[in-house]
């Protein structure tokens, strides 16, 4: 009969999961959510969910404060309120979501060029569906948060999480994640968050000139928390080395890494300290978001065998970035 753990609470006693079921759970959470994020039609459904919170969180926190989204889409906020003003062109939509489809013609070209015929199709499903979102959802007269910041502060993670999420699955709304994305694949130090950032700090300054310094500023901020968070979800734009300590010397797994990662393995004979057995170490680097599959394949050759991860690393050279 299994024994359990019983905690004093205030209600009287409560039963404690049992430390094997708890790790068992977390394992059996990492493996629906690697099965999740590995099928390519849910990771479709992923993105464009993805690209609705992002038109949400910008039409109802971020349009009805008179702020810019940044990227593409905010270049295009800007021509449009420079047609309405200067020009007087009114529209029953936000013509912004209509040109940010144009403004993303010659971007699906780099796309299908550079970064795959999926990643195209994908990327051109969800820029779509993100235009029209962006078009159709109605901003609010007057702000659901009346305080600017916190509307700021909503909004990005809102926005960054959805980001996020969308780059996770392997699609992109288009704009400057492309080109994020063509830049981190050619081996720049440039995420798609920095990316981001970078051009944004030209066009709020733009925004500085031609309207005013609070506009710039809260507009700014609100870019800066989106990409920030946008770089923590976006785990195939994480570089990990990963150090796997194995008594197993199993051809089996360093062929899965070789073979179906696509990655470069090393490895070498070592001691235990304390047992003195013979230890095989496999180093590889790779992304946070290919560690959920090979975690499961190194469980499966070796139970037993343990591994260190290392985030924050900076692989050049010949290191390949897989980000579909």
């Amino acid at each position: 009969m299994r024994r359990t753990k019983k905690a004093l609470t205030s209600g009287g006693l409560m039963e404690i999961m049992p430390v094997q079921d708890y790790l068992y759970a977390g394992e059996e959470r990492r493996r629906l959510y690697t099965k999740l994020m590995h099928n390519k039609g849910l990771r479709l459904v992923g993105g464009l969910l993805g690209s609705l919170l992002m038109s949400v969180a910008i039409n109802v926190f971020i349009v009805p404060q008179g702020l810019y989204a940044g990227g593409a889409y905010g270049l295009c906020q800007v021509i449009r309120t420079l047609l309405a003003s200067k020009l007087g062109v009114e529209t029953g939509f936000d013509l912004a979501g209509v040109l940010y489809f144009f403004v993303n013609i010659p971007l699906f070209m780099l796309a299908f060029r550079a970064l795959g015929r999926e990643f195209f199709l994908k990327a051109a499903i969800c820029t779509a569906a993100n235009s029209l979102f962006l078009a159709i959802i109605p901003s609010p007269a007057v702000p659901v948060i009346p305080d600017m910041l916190t509307s700021c502060m909503v909004g990005g993670i809102l926005v960054g999480f959805s980001g996020g999420l969308v780059l996770s699955c392997g699609c992109s709304t288009g704009g400057l994640d492309i080109l994020g994305l063509y830049l981190s694949k050619k081996g720049s130090r440039f995420t798609v968050g920095r990316f981001s950032i970078t051009f944004n700090a030209g066009l709020y300054t733009l925004c500085f000139f031609l309207f005013d310094a609070t506009t710039a500023i809260y507009s700014a901020i609100y870019n800066v928390l989106s990409n920030l968070f946008l770089d923590r979800l976006h785990r195939q734009n994480v570089t990990v080395q990963l150090l796997i300590f194995t008594k197993k010397n199993d051809p089996q797994l360093p062929r899965y890494i070789m073979e179906q990662l696509d990655r470069g393995v090393t490895s070498w004979a070592a001691k235990g300290g304390w047992t003195g057995d013979d230890v095989q170490v496999l180093c590889v680097c790779l992304s946070k978001y290919e560690i959920d599959t090979l975690r499961q394949v190194m469980q499966q050759v070796d139970p037993d065998a343990f591994y260190i991860v290392q985030e924050g690393v900076h692989a050049g050279g010949n290191f390949k970035r897989h980000l579909g």
